[in-house]
């Protein structure tokens, strides 16, 4: 099996020859390619070449298009900071007041260059890897994500408790940016669409406050790229065992989720119904750790998910740009002498 046949059998519940390994690697991408994250977020072209470059290297078996988590807002109009050499991050408020949800323009992000940029990289990847390796190509910010943004994660967090029917009113026009995007990544040939929505997680909110605000913006995504045909991936970070129950419940085809949620709980939810996509440590052991850290941390996700073949294994978030060649070839390597052994 190639690459692209591994992914998309772990996500139709038929075991592959070997797991499927895709990481989130944009940064060790840029950096082993030797430009600049600037370079990197302004040229699809030179975009496109550093995953091609790192994907081909390693004998990953897919790839994942990011760049950060400032896309949706920019094209909105929240101000940006772009450092050379750090991917893009809001750094001011947007909406100062909810008082002005209603006054929000309709925005067509289709048209702002860091949208078309996303967009074109993603076919370049398509254009070279076929059939051969797996895309996935991440639509940035999830609703409540993006209007954690426009307000400013203080302000956001005071609005769900002082301000709920006009939070709601705000999540309702992220949502109809977040669904723009869904539709115009499914038209570059993607083979599968995500978000990201960690500001949704506990660390943040309540598992009722999840509930009642992140997961319809997170359930009209789902339903969205399934009406385009595609299977979706949602990642949230940190311990997400409070919410895994109501994450099922949202007719995801993938979870991306971290080293903090225990294996064992993840797959005791989502272990035979929905496909992990993780969930080694990113810092703690693809960056500051060893090899031997990298395989003992594979093999024990490898050996839960003995029986079950809704498993691609990687990292659970993204890795950092030092992660060192020894501890990305180990990976590759283990899940190998594990597919041998068993």
């Amino acid at each position: 099996m190639n690459g692209y046949e591994r992914i998309k059998a772990a996500l139709s519940g038929v075991m592959p020859d070997r797991r499927p390994v895709m990481l989130h690697n944009f940064m060790p991408a840029v950096r082993e390619a030797g430009y600049t994250m600037k370079a990197y977020r302004t040229s699809p072209e030179i975009a496109a070449e550093c995953h091609i470059r790192y994907a081909e290297k390693y004998g990953l078996d897919g790839v994942l298009f990011d760049v950060d988590t400032a896309i949706e807002a920019s094209a909105i109009g929240v101000p940006v900071d772009y450092p050379d050499n750090e991917p893009a991050r809001t750094h001011e408020i947007f909406l100062p007041s909810l008082d002005e949800v209603d006054r929000l323009a309709d925005v067509d992000i289709s048209r702002h260059p860091r949208i078309q940029h996303s967009l074109e990289a993603v076919r370049l990847l398509k254009k070279h890897f076929g059939n051969e390796l797996f895309v996935r190509g991440n639509c940035d910010q999830a609703p409540f994500s993006l209007a954690c943004s426009m307000r400013g994660p203080e302000n956001f967090m005071m609005d769900l408790f002082m301000n709920e029917e006009r939070v709601i009113r705000l999540l309702k026009y992220t949502t109809g940016i977040c669904r723009q995007f869904i539709r115009l990544m499914s038209a570059t040939g993607a083979d599968m669409l995500s978000n990201g929505d960690s500001p949704a997680g506990p660390s943040m909110i309540s598992p009722e406050m999840y509930e009642k605000f992140a997961m319809p913006g997170e359930k009209e995504l789902v339903d969205e790229a399934h009406r385009c045909g595609l299977p979706y991936l949602l990642h949230i970070c940190g311990d997400t065992r409070l919410i895994l129950p109501q994450m099922n419940r949202l007719g995801l085809d993938a979870v991306e989720l971290d080293y903090k949620t225990p294996i064992e709980n993840i797959y005791e939810v989502f272990g035979h119904t929905t496909t992990l996509f993780g969930t080694i440590d990113p810092s703690g052991v693809f960056a500051l750790g060893t090899p031997a850290m990298v395989r003992e941390e594979s093999i024990k996700i490898l050996d839960i998910y003995r029986d079950s073949p809704r498993l691609v294994i990687g990292a659970g978030c993204a890795v950092p740009p030092m992660a060192p060649e020894e501890n990305i070839r180990e990976i590759v390597k283990s899940v190998e002498l594990y597919a041998n052994k068993h």
